[in-house]
């Protein structure tokens, strides 16, 4: 019994992935050695302090073992911190193939640990980058599955709000559980997600990103420690997905249209806003709007609590459950693209 005990033992350490990597090129001589200039059109911006690309995957949490996408590992900085940590498996999405070199040389030092995927990750499947077996019940605790990125700018708001909307629906990297992520934006949107309520920096990512998560900005990272310097500093914002979202029976779809249209005239009472989802024609469905979640429409969007929120988007809700057509009514699209409106009021309470 001993004996078997022991051979377990042997073979659970040699079968598990070696930790430390072998002596590599540093980032900068890699970005050097493949005249690996960044692309200002894909906002490329290359980090080279290991202390911080540590400081990254460390804001991730305990990634012994765990499974991680990676997205736009460029020459592999953030890459090797992850395996550092410990990663048994690391996915990273790369659309620019000039990389493909330095990473292939981080692959062959960590032998079936990377996995290069060249892909936009717009369009990006992650549902197939890792095995489905790594799945975990909702309730219970997140999966040992990661995403983490220091996102181009030109892509980081509309790819959080893709992710959440995958959330929302658990596909996507959500069909593994709870999926954290750990993404890097530029320091003004970092402060909108993770801005508390009757603040300032209050917008529409602030709302999306908490309804569905519990979000952390763990810190700030100074331009300059970027090349090509960029304008401005960067913040590491922690996503930890909701077991309930704060807004709960309302579709993705329908909570964001109502968050971006009332935040439309941000500095506007918010019953303005509320105005655009519904013709001028219906007055009648405005007030029931704002009867129905019982808020007041002369606050400012950025003072709406989540609570207030939740029965926004629930009334409007209601109201396109009674008067179907509501849903489709587009306030930008040229009068004559528009349908026939109907004059009835909705009437009762919610």
């Amino acid at each position: 019994m001993a004996k078997r005990a022991a051979t377990a033992v042997i073979k659970s350490a040699s079968t598990r992935p070696p930790m430390r990597l072998p002596p590599l090129p540093t980032i900068r001589e890699i970005v050097k050695l493949y005249r690996l200039n960044a692309v200002k059109q894909l906002s490329q911006n290359f980090l080279f302090d290991t202390n911080l690309t540590d400081k990254i995957v460390k804001s991730a949490g305990n990634l012994e073992g765990a499974y991680v996408c990676e997205v736009g590992p460029g020459p592999g900085g953030i890459t090797r911190s992850i395996l550092k940590a410990g990663a048994a498996k690391v996915v990273v999405v790369e659309l620019d193939k000039r990389f493909n070199a330095g990473l292939r040389l981080l692959s062959a030092a960590a032998p079936g640990r990377v996995d290069i995927v060249n892909d936009d990750i717009l369009t990006y499947n992650m549902a197939k980058a890792l095995p489905l077996d790594l799945a975990v019940p909702w309730e219970g605790d997140p999966p040992n599955v990661h995403i983490i990125g220091n996102l181009p700018f030109n892509v980081s708001t509309p790819l959080i709000i893709r992710w959440l909307e995958a959330l929302a629906l658990r596909t996507g990297p959500f069909v593994y559980g709870r999926t954290q992520l750990t993404l890097t934006f530029q320091k003004e949107v970092c402060e909108r997600i993770c801005a508390p309520p009757r603040t300032s920096q209050r917008s529409r990512l602030s709302i999306m990103s908490q309804y569905l998560c519990q979000v952390k900005h763990c810190f700030r990272i100074p331009g300059k420690c970027f090349v090509p310097k960029p304008d401005v500093d960067v913040g590491v914002v922690h996503f930890t997905p909701l077991v309930r979202p704060r807004i709960q029976g309302v579709p993705f779809k329908t909570v964001e249209k109502v968050v971006k249209h009332i935040f439309h005239l941000r500095g506007k009472y918010c019953r303005k806003g509320a105005a655009e989802l519904f013709p001028p024609e219906r007055p009648d469905l405005l007030e029931n709007l704002f009867t129905m979640s019982e808020v007041d429409p002369t606050i400012r969007p950025w003072q709406l609590t989540m609570s207030e929120w939740d029965r926004l988007a629930h009334a409007y809700w209601d109201i396109c459950q009674r008067e179907p057509w509501v849903s489709n009514y587009d306030f930008r699209a040229p009068k004559w693209e528009k349908f026939e409106i109907p004059t009835l009021p909705v009437t009762g309470e919610r």
